[in-house]
């Protein structure tokens, strides 16, 4: 009888899968074909949260609270915030920074997928191993002493693995300097020679964008070049403020004038 239960699947057991598993595949889909970054962003937490579920009904309780804690609320939560601070929209996935970076990606995407495939068809399991015997003096002492006597060369050729690619981020994302350092004296010597002693104005079109890259618009409309760091003015990555917003403003402004008008007209004649 405990052989027959440990192979048969329950009914909860079966809904829990089919519901949760079609909507971590609707999310996992929805990240890599969602326009914007941020809401891609929001779809792979929603995947993460599922497999966390997973791991949870299968008795993995620390890989469970790891997957939520580290994964979903650190991770996926700092990459949301860089993403809405530095203002990433959907024109900038079409610039490709390697070139042929897409084929290659393709073509990697196509090789994993042929030797997932072949490892599954050739996958066999003669024996089930159940989790009392796993879990015996705890999941997380059960899971260390897997990781440190019978996968330790594996487990830390994943961590030189996540260390390269730690370090390969960064030098991908490294720029080199338009201009030499200046020193913490120069900077304060500069600062009180110059005409602005306050900390420069905050980049963005008042509340209709923060980003970096985007000039802050003065009280008469037009752009101000001290919002927008020099290095990005030099490296031409700065997206101008369309006439769009503009003419928002200058109307808005303008609507401002004649309420103002008709309230001292108001007055006058009472």
């Amino acid at each position: 009888m405990t052989d027959l239960a440990a192979y048969s699947t329950s009914t909860g057991e079966a809904f829990q899968f089919w519901v949760l598993g079609t909507v971590a595949v609707i999310g996992a889909l929805c990240t890599v074909f969602m326009k914007k970054a941020v809401h891609s962003a929001l779809c792979l937490a929603g995947t993460m949260i599922i497999l966390a579920v997973f791991y949870l009904a299968n008795g993995a309780y620390f890989l469970g609270i790891v997957q939520i804690v580290v994964y979903t609320g650190a991770i996926m939560m700092l990459f949301l915030f860089v993403v809405m601070l530095v203002g990433v929209t959907a024109a900038d996935s079409l610039k490709e920074t390697i070139k042929g970076q897409r084929w290659l990606a393709l073509v990697c995407g196509l090789g994993f997928g042929v030797l997932l495939f072949a490892g599954i068809g050739n996958a066999s399991l003669k024996e089930f191993a159940g989790l009392t015997q796993a879990n015996a003096n705890g999941n997380v002492e059960g899971l260390a002493a897997l990781i440190f006597t019978k996968y330790v060369f594996a487990f830390e050729i994943t961590g030189a693995l996540l260390i390269t690619a730690a370090v390969g981020a960064m030098v991908l994302t490294h720029r080199e300097r338009t201009e030499r350092a200046m020193t913490q004296r120069e900077m304060s010597e500069q600062r009180v020679r110059g005409k602005h002693l306050p900390p420069l104005p905050a980049p963005g079109v008042y509340a209709r964008h923060n980003a970096v890259d985007i000039a802050g618009l003065l009280p008469d409309g037009t752009p101000s070049e001290l919002t927008v760091n020099k290095t990005l003015r030099d490296r031409g990555q700065i997206r101008d403020v369309s006439s769009e917003a503009l003419n928002d403003l200058k109307a808005l402004e303008q609507r401002a004038e004649e309420r103002l008008e008709r309230t001292k007209t108001g007055e006058g004649s009472k």
